[in-house]
C-alpha cells in the first residue's frame, strides 16, 4: 500500500512538472510580443499586471492574509523581489549585447549556486544523487546554449569562435547573464526559506509585486514606451501574467515550500525542453541532434535528482 507521504511526493513532483509546462509557454508568447514590445516592457507588464491579479484575490480573500508578515518577514520578501527583478532585467539585457548562445548557459548555471549555497544558508545537504543530477542537468544545458553557435556542416561539427563570443560587448553580456543567474539563486534560496512559514498566495503577491515596482522604474528612468501598443500585444501581456508567472512561477513557489531549492531550481532547467517542444508545434522551428541530447541530459538530470533514498520495510 502507498504510504501517505509517497504520494504527497509525487503530487509535489507532479506540480513541477505542470510548472516546467506553463513557464516553457514564456518564450513563444513572448516572441509574438516582442514584435510591438522591448522585452523590459514584456517583463514590466508580466510582473506588474501578475501583482495586480494577486493583489484582487487577496482583497476578497481577505487582508489578514499579509498578517503573518512581520518586519523580518517583509525584509526578507523585499530582498526576494529584488533578486527576481534584478534576474529579469539583467538577463533580459544581456541578449542585447551578446549571443543567446552565450546568455543560456551562463544563465543555466544557476542551479549550480543553489546547490553550493543551500547547505550553508538552508542547513539542507547536498545528497549525492542531486549533485549528479545537477552535472547532467549543467551538462545538456550548455549542449542546449551550444546548439545556437554550433551546426553541422558535411558531417562536421563547426562553431563560431570563443573569441568573438567573449569580446567587447558580448563580454558585457555575459556578465549580465552570469549575475542574472546568480539573482535567480537568491531569488530560489530566500523563497525556500520564507515559504517554510509562508503561504504562497501573499508570498508571491508581495515578492511579484516588489519585483513589478523594480522593474517599472527602470523602465520609466530609460524612457520606453509605455502604452502604444495594439490590442494583441496587450493580450499577449495578459497571457504571460496568467499562464508562466502566475500559474507558473507560482507553482515553484508553492514547491520550494515541500521540497529543497537545489531540486526546484534544476527542474527549471526543463523549462527550454517545453519550449522547444512547443516552438516545433507553433512556430514549426524543428530542433537539432545538439538540442535533442541537451535536452535528454537535462531530463535525465531531474530525474536522477528528484530520487529519494529508499527507506528499509519495517517488519
Amino acid at each position: 500500500m502507498v504510504e501517505r507521504s509517497q504520494l504527497s511526493n509525487w503530487r509535489h513532483y507532479s506540480g513541477l512538472v505542470f510548472g516546467i509546462l506553463f513557464v516553457s509557454t514564456a518564450s513563444i508568447i513572448t516572441r509574438f510580443a516582442q514584435e510591438e514590445a522591448s522585452s523590459l516592457i514584456i517583463a514590466a507588464y508580466r510582473l506588474t499586471i501578475s501583482s495586480i491579479i494577486l493583489g484582487v484575490i487577496i482583497l476578497i480573500k481577505g487582508p489578514r492574509l499579509l498578517r503573518t508578515f512581520d518586519r523580518k518577514k517583509i525584509w526578507l520578501s523585499f530582498l526576494s523581489g529584488l533578486f527576481l527583478a534584478l534576474h529579469f532585467a539583467s538577463w533580459i539585457t544581456s541578449l542585447e549585447y551578446t549571443t543567446v548562445a552565450s546568455s543560456v548557459v551562463l544563465v543555466t548555471t544557476t542551479p549550480l549556486w543553489v546547490a553550493i549555497m543551500s547547505p550553508f544558508i538552508l542547513k539542507e545537504p547536498l545528497r549525492k544523487n542531486i549533485m549528479v543530477g545537477l552535472a547532467l542537468s549543467m551538462m545538456g544545458g550548455i549542449l542546449v546554449g551550444l546548439s545556437d553557435i554550433c551546426q553541422f556542416q558535411n558531417n562536421t561539427l563547426e562553431c563560431i569562435s570563443i573569441s568573438s563570443i567573449f569580446s567587447g560587448r558580448a563580454l558585457l553580456g555575459d556578465g549580465l547573464a552570469l549575475f542574472g543567474a546568480f539573482m535567480a539563486a537568491g531569488y530560489m534560496i530566500i523563497g525556500r526559506k520564507l515559504r517554510s512559514t509562508t503561504d504562497t498566495l501573499p508570498y508571491t503577491f508581495i515578492v511579484y509585486g516588489i519585483a513589478a515596482v523594480i522593474i517599472d522604474v527602470v523602465v520609466i528612468i530609460k524612457g520606453e514606451n509605455l502604452f502604444d501598443y495594439s490590442n494583441i500585444t496587450f493580450a499577449w501581456f495578459i497571457v504571460l501574467a496568467l499562464i508562466p508567472q502566475l500559474m507558473g512561477h507560482s507553482v515553484f513557489n508553492w514547491a520550494l515550500r515541500f521540497l529543497p531549492a537545489s531540486i526546484v531550481s534544476i527542474a527549471l532547467l526543463g523549462e527550454p525542453i517545453g519550449s522547444t517542444l512547443l516552438a516545433y508545434i507553433v512556430l514549426n522551428e524543428i530542433p537539432m541532434n545538439i538540442e535533442l541530447g541537451g535536452a535528454i541530459l537535462i531530463l535525465l538530470g531531474i530525474v536522477v535528482a528528484s530520487l529519494k533514498k529508499r527507506q528499509p520495510n519495517a517488519v
